[in-house]
């Protein structure tokens, strides 16, 4: 292993200095150098005379280059890093995963390290074949970083986090290889540190500096590593951790031990990480778990897509919760940072529903707290949050972007206990804010069990009964017609026209969506406060009103995809036919009419308009 002395390898001054600079210039001890332009050309020594490289030679160095930086996937890392998929190769590889795994290890020891000697990192992975290869990858770029590593082996997302707080483990930071509901031939990292997820300009600054590393040593990967990561069992005391969470907040009269005795509650795992949740939580603590599906690992997930939002998933569950009477239905995403439940009566909880579930039980333990959620959400759901005495946030698309609004508008002194995303991603205040798809369902269990104990017979599902959910729903993509480099500038001009549409009223009866709280303007989606958060897409909704009745019936989202040269569109109507209405009004006197149509591919739109007409 490289020395573990982080002096040894660079000036603290020199990385402090790399990390804290506009992430196109990366200095070193080591290197320095000039981010790759169309006006620069790199030198290659070739003999003891400087010689200018071709552009052929030159191409190949950017694109090299590019290939990590594409690598990036918003707050995480993700690629192919098997063969399989048609039309796809892999990108994902060794020598790219151990540039990212040594360029943040020595991100962390320039922004964390506040100078207490060698670096401890943990690397916990869920269960895709292409696990064991891309660890020794991990391990052997962190050792170039001079960091000690921690195999944590199989693990779950929220466990990597929580490795770096609870004793004796106390890492500095921890990664975490997955990329959650994905094929099995996909892989990638996610970072934490002591404060928590890194953001995407953080991680950009790390790939950057990553994709340096990359194309100047292709040829001299590690093979091998010298020292062996000493392997250690973080999952049980995570597992531990939880039980005496519920233990805890249930307090049950009669057995304070096995508070979960008496309940039935079955687990889907999907063949990813979560099987930990049922034998080392839920069955120690008294619950009967039979029934349960798919909780041994298998990285090529035989059975279903590890998600909460699969359609497949969620069916299984539910025939599992009504064949055996069960309590509840608990479904893990791969890296079970994402959650969905079944309620006894084998009613899906996911989305809306789910963040309305939690919503409920969160304004009962902090009365008047704010609710952030991405800008997909229902007005229903809006209605309901504030007839409980809560305050709805809407904010932009990405859990990452949720959770980080969170942590600032608690910071400005606005109590803001549940950030939520409607993929499932949902963090607490009282959990680090941490995206944990456990620590929502040990929420929803407690509370399960609180109210049997009040002498309800009542399942979980009652708390959202009077959720008003959309009429009609739809999801539709445009395909940005361009070059690759050319098509995030493209997506701008699009978005942005369309904010410039409804603010100039082109668009009649179409508003900009404000929910006039938290200093968030512009759709909710643009901070206007003192620290504005960066912006990783651009994107706006509308809200569209009844001509009729002059009130709000619908609401169109338009963003830009972070990671694919695309632009989503979601909409939701309380009207039979608002759908149709808006994505027809949409196409006309937005799209034609702008000239925006000229450079995106509208045929979902087309479609979709000719099969609802």
């Amino acid at each position: 292993m490289a020395s573990t002395s982080t002096s040894s390898l660079v000036s603290s001054k020199n990385l402090v200095s790399l990390f804290l600079s506009s992430p196109r210039t990366v200095k070193s001890s080591f290197l320095s150098f000039t981010p790759a332009s169309s006006s620069f050309k790199p030198l290659r020594t070739r003999s003891s005379n400087a010689t200018k490289v071709d552009e052929a030679t030159s191409n190949t160095l950017n694109e090299d280059m590019d290939q990590i930086r594409r690598l990036q996937n918003g707050s995480d890392v993700r690629g192919v890093a098997l063969e399989g998929e048609k039309g796809r190769t892999v990108t994902l590889t060794p020598a790219a995963v151990e540039a990212i795994a040594e360029s943040f290890g020595e991100w962390v020891a320039a922004t964390e390290s506040h100078g207490n000697g060698v670096i401890r990192v943990s690397l916990g992975r869920d269960p895709r074949v292409s696990g064991g290869k891309l660890s020794t990858a991990v391990f052997a770029g962190l050792a170039r970083a001079g960091c000690l590593a921690f195999d944590m082996g199989l693990a779950t997302t929220p466990a990597c986090f929580m490795s770096t707080l609870l004793p004796p483990f106390e890492y500095d930071a921890s990664i975490m290889m997955t990329a959650s509901h994905l094929p099995y031939t996909r892989n990638g990292l996610k970072f934490f540190t002591k404060r928590g997820g890194l953001t995407s300009p953080e991680v950009e600054k790390i790939c950057d500096l990553a994709a340096r590393k990359y194309a100047n040593r292709q040829t001299k990967v590690s093979t091998l590593i010298k020292t062996r990561p000493e392997q250690v069992d973080f999952m049980s005391a995570y597992s531990k951790h939880l039980r005496e969470i519920i233990k805890e907040r249930i307090n049950h009269p009669e057995h304070y031990d096995t508070p979960l005795k008496g309940f039935q509650i079955v687990v889907n795992a999907g063949n990813g990480s979560g099987g930990f949740f049922t034998w080392d939580v839920l069955d120690k603590l008294g619950a009967d778990t039979f029934g349960s599906l798919y909780l041994n690992p298998d990285g090529m997930f035989p059975n279903h897509i590890p998600n909460p939002e699969d359609k497949t998933a969620m069916s299984r569950t539910r025939t599992a919760v009504l064949e055996n009477s069960a309590d509840l239905g608990v479904v893990f995403d791969t890296d079970v940072d994402r959650s969905g439940v079944v309620d006894n009566k084998g009613n899906p909880i996911n989305g809306d529903k789910l963040i309305a579930l939690m919503s409920a039980i969160v304004l009962k333990e902090h009365p008047g707290s704010t609710i952030v959620t991405d800008a997909r959400t229902s007005m229903g759901l809006t209605r309901f949050i504030t007839e409980r005495g809560g305050r709805h946030c809407l904010y932009r698309v990405g859990y990452r972007n949720v959770i980080d609004k969170g942590v600032e508008l608690n910071k400005d002194g606005i109590e803001t206990h549940l950030m939520m995303e409607t993929s499932g991603h949902g963090a607490v205040k009282e959990n680090y804010f941490l995206d944990d798809g456990a620590y929502m369902v040990v929420k929803i269990i407690i509370e399960m069990v609180r109210m049997r104990l009040a002498g309800s017979k009542e399942g979980i599902g009652s708390l959202i009964e009077d959720l008003e959910e959309p009429l009609e729903s739809a999801e539709l993509r445009m395909n940005i017609l361009s070059e690759p480099r050319d098509a995030k500038a493209k997506g701008i001009e699009a978005i942005e026209t369309f904010r410039q549409y409804i603010e100039e009223g082109k668009l009649e009866g179409w508003e900009l969506d404000s929910c006039g709280q938290c200093w968030v303007s512009e759709g909710c989606l643009v901070d206007s406060n003192d620290h504005p958060s960066a912006i990783d897409a651009h994107m706006y909704r509308a809200k569209v009103m009844d001509k009729k009745s002059g009130g709000e019936y619908g609401w169109v989202h338009m963003r830009q995809s972070i990671h694919n040269p695309n632009i989503a569109l979601n909409m939701q109507s309380m009207l039979p036919g608002g759908c149709l209405s808006m994505t027809s009004l949409f196409r006309d006197r937005f799209l034609e009419a702008s000239g925006v149509a000229r450079f995106l591919d509208i045929s979902d739109i087309d479609n979709y308009i000719e099969n609802q007409s």
